[in-house]
């Protein structure tokens, strides 16, 4: 990882901070219905205010596509950011000319303003010179401190930081520094577990991670991919037959790079995906032809239980299971529990990260026991597949 900016490289006493966060937070009837992003934004905007900084936060939310919509306001989401900070936060009609301008202005130090979504106006997209540049003005620094917007080269997350002096906000800071110890300088044995539906949707993944760990383990759908590659029947398992190539060919690079692809030994199986069926487990040359891999089993389990114990480190994306389901997620959740074990005896650094990655772990109780679990999603997949981040490059 290079070097990069950081909050502690910044005099901000006094100074006007636009600080990119990201408030694209779940909402439920006109309420944020989980505010962990407000949560991990909260420390860098508290620092710059306790510093004398007059913060200005800016985001997206939702995909507005240039059109102002009432239900994409950041209004209701400015309220709970004061909510979670415990304390007053200004919010602006627009996030650049007049509106924003007075809201900026009235700012004293150790204040915070969120200005309106910024997808509102089609430039932000667009990574339009002069939206950045009407952003600009009302700044004297930028901080980014929105990691899951930064494979985006946006206005706001990479123009903008070319037009004032910048660094990464506390949560970027610890992203970086998580990612960095997974796999720029990881201590090995490295384990990537990488599960999920499809095998197309990580092949830029699994072709970036051979290079870099020393055993990946496949799980969910797409190791009945690998499976039916190896000639292994599936029954009516969820794959990708036009893909078999593919895996073949990722099994042969990972081979010829000494990197170690683990794949169910057993599996739960099912007629059909519902909390109510009838399953039951199986060898996983045993499918039965019209039941379909929901989960992997406890001989499975068992396995990867064991070969973690020898890891010193863990990327995971993705679960090995339709872990939305009961019992479809006691892989998932077991494999889980183990990883986070040995987080907390000091024996493991696990860094893990993905939508459903993230509601995998929070069901199977392991979040808070990883070292670092990531909120981001796209921008956290493609680390894993090896790309530079334009909202990061910027940075450094």
């Amino acid at each position: 990882m290079s070097v990069y900016r950081t909050l502690d490289d910044l005099k901000v006493d006094g100074q006007r901070v636009l600080v990119r966060g990201d408030l694209n937070v779940p909402m439920a009837q006109g309420q944020v219905s989980d505010a962990t992003r407000l949560e991990r934004l909260a420390p860098t905007l508290r620092e710059l205010s306790d510093k004398g900084a007059r913060v200005i936060v800016i985001s997206h939310f939702g995909r507005p596509k240039g059109e102002r919509h009432a239900d994409m306001s950041l209004k209701p989401v400015a309220a709970a950011l004061g909510q979670v900070m415990d304390r007053d936060v200004a919010f602006a009609d627009d996030c650049i000319g007049p509106p924003a301008e007075s809201v900026v202005n009235s700012l004293a130090s150790g204040d915070i303003a969120v200005l309106e979504n910024l997808r509102f106006h089609a430039d932000e997209e667009a990574n339009a010179p002069d939206f950045a540049r009407a952003l600009a003005d009302l700044g004297d620094l930028y901080v980014n401190d929105a990691f899951s917007a930064a494979h985006r080269a946006h206005a706001s997350t990479e123009q903008l930081a070319h037009l004032l002096p910048n660094a990464a906000g506390r949560q970027m800071q610890a992203e970086l520094d998580a990612l960095a110890a997974a796999l720029d300088n990881p201590t090995h044995p490295v384990a990537a577990v990488v599960g999920g539906a499809k095998v197309s949707s990580k092949l830029e993944v699994l072709g970036h991670l051979v290079d870099k760990v020393d055993i990946i383990v496949i799980g969910g759908g797409m190791a009945n991919t690998f499976l039916h590659a190896q000639g292994i029947e599936v029954g009516a398992s969820l794959h990708e037959p036009d893909l078999v190539d593919t895996a073949r060919a990722i099994l042969a690079k990972a081979k010829s790079a000494g990197c170690e692809i683990v794949l169910p030994v057993d599996a739960v199986v099912a007629s059909e995906l519902s909390d109510d069926a009838e399953s039951e487990v199986c060898a996983i040359d045993a499918v039965p032809h019209k039941k379909m891999i929901l989960d992997i089993g406890p001989a499975s389990i068992a396995v990867l239980e064991t070969r973690l114990k020898t890891c010193k480190t863990v990327v995971w994306n993705g679960p090995l299971g339709a872990f939305e389901i009961k019992p479809f997620d006691v892989g998932t959740n077991r494999v889980a529990a183990t990883a986070a074990d040995l987080t907390a005896d000091g024996k493991l650094v696990s860094v893990a990260g993905g939508g459903d990655t993230v509601a995998a772990l929070n069901g199977a109780g392991a979040t808070e026991r990883f070292t670092y679990v990531s909120t981001a999603g796209g921008a956290f997949l493609e680390w894993l597949e090896g790309k530079t981040l334009p909202g990061v490059k910027v940075l450094t």
